[in-house]
């Protein structure tokens, strides 16, 4: 299957609180009528990350489907059309985007209901081809970011290579997601000694600096 992550910011003007809330409440009705949609999840931003400064993104959308036939399917649907117009109500779409992913799952174990999902977004390190970021992030890295204390899941999606085609250049290389069992076992896994290890690594594969991420709670709308 492929999937689509939309990386998305609330409309200027709007509270976290009412965000979100259309978000899970009104939203999903005109995106579950749309062609194909195979699995729909919502991750919101914690809003205990917004005590200190404002997030990257409040939150990101994925929607899988079947194949990219299927994808274009539902993207020439017209229910299409209405899920473009919703947006609008609560969205910015002057900043929202989206990356084109294939999954990778690395760990697999059982996730509380109450679990905190992390997502960081990642950019290849310049001058490295996207065979290589890929391979290495997979089979070199992902060995390493399984070991974290309290990883609960790990799931790469990289973005598909059809997405360069062309000399386009996709906003990211890829999302890492993460679960965990609460924020604070999150923070614990940043503490220790396997953390550092990761972090060490991404020097290898990835851009220099830090990477955007969020934090974020998961609501499956679609299973």
């Amino acid at each position: 299957m492929v999937k689509v992550i939309t990386f998305i910011k609330r409309k200027p003007g709007m509270s976290v609180p009412d965000f979100q809330r259309y978000w899970r409440e009104q939203h999903p009705a005109v995106v579950t009528r749309l062609p194909g949609v195979r699995r729909y999840v919502q991750s919101h931003t914690l809003p205990s990350l917004y005590g200190t400064a404002e997030p990257v993104y409040d939150g990101i959308a994925e929607v899988w489907a079947e194949d990219t036939d299927a994808l274009r399917a539902m993207n020439r649907s017209p229910d299409y059309a209405a899920v473009q117009a919703d947006e609008a109500r609560f969205i910015d779409r002057t900043t929202m985007g989206i990356v084109i992913t294939e999954d990778h799952l690395v760990k697999d174990e059982p996730v509380p209901a109450h679990a905190v999902k992390s997502a960081v977004f990642l950019n290849r390190k310049p001058g490295l081809s996207i065979d290589e970021f890929q391979h290495h992030w997979r089979e070199v890295h992902a060995p390493m970011a399984a070991l974290l204390p309290g990883l609960r899941r790990y799931v790469q999606s990289q973005t598909r290579r059809s997405a360069y085609a062309g000399g386009r250049a996709p906003a990211y290389d890829g999302v890492a997601l993460a679960w965990f069992d609460s924020a604070e076992a999150a923070r614990r896994a940043a503490a220790s000694s396997e953390y550092a290890r990761v972090v060490a690594d991404t020097a290898l594969f990835l851009s220099p600096g830090a990477a955007p991420a969020i934090l974020t709670t998961e609501h499956v709308i679609v299973a």
